[in-house]
């Protein structure tokens, strides 16, 4: 495998241990050495690859936020600008690719941290500007564009609220059942705003 290739697949497994110790020790406890330990590798190659823990752990907020990315690009395929995208957001925050107990866990512990780490703070910044961003750029392709700023404050507050009652009960996301909630809050304020004209369109 060529250099580069390997170096890709070593930050991945690095990422993918520091969720696990983060899941099993929590963010505080998270060290090079346990990353290492967890990966099967010296802290000096943790350290080679990312440098130190600051470096490492918004490494894997970043993959967290990416992985929820590429969740939204998949959902949102052949879907038209409007509600369809409104719940294709919806659909990738409750992904099963995002309802492991590692997964749900490692989100929870990031957040509690935003407000203390800059770099966490600046990537979790980036990550609410395009959730409010896409929700209303999308409801206001049909709904006047305080109505969308206002629901996609509101939807956004939902999203965030399943997830973090979903943890404090079992510690992994029922996604199903989050989804099918979230859905069940779109429609109610789109009937509230508009009748049934789009409530109806439920997923």
């Amino acid at each position: 495998m060529a250099r580069k290739g390997m170096e890709t697949v070593r930050r991945r497994q690095l990422i993918e241990a520091t969720l696990q110790v983060i899941h099993d020790q929590g963010l505080q406890a998270t060290t090079l050495g346990r990353v290492g330990q967890q990966a099967g590798i010296s802290p000096g190659l943790v350290a080679h690859y990312f440098g130190d823990k600051r470096q490492l752990l918004a490494a894997t907020y970043l993959s967290l936020v990416r992985s929820l990315g590429r969740e939204y690009g998949s959902a949102r395929a052949g879907t038209a600008i409007g509600l369809p995208r409104v719940r294709a957001i919806i659909d990738a925050n409750f992904a099963a690719s995002q309802s492991g107990k590692v997964i749900v866990s490692s989100w929870l512990s990031f957040w509690a941290q935003v407000n203390h780490v800059p770099a966490l703070a600046r990537i979790q910044n980036v990550v609410t500007r395009r959730l409010q961003s896409n929700l209303t750029h999308n409801l206001a392709a049909f709904l006047p564009r305080r109505d969308a700023i206002e629901l996609a404050e509101g939807l956004g507050v939902m999203i965030d609220g399943l997830w973090l009652r979903a943890s404090l009960r079992t510690g992994g996301l029922d996604v199903d059942a989050a989804r099918a909630q979230a859905h069940r809050y779109l429609d109610s304020e789109l009937h509230a705003l508009t009748g049934d004209q789009h409530a109806q369109q439920s997923a």
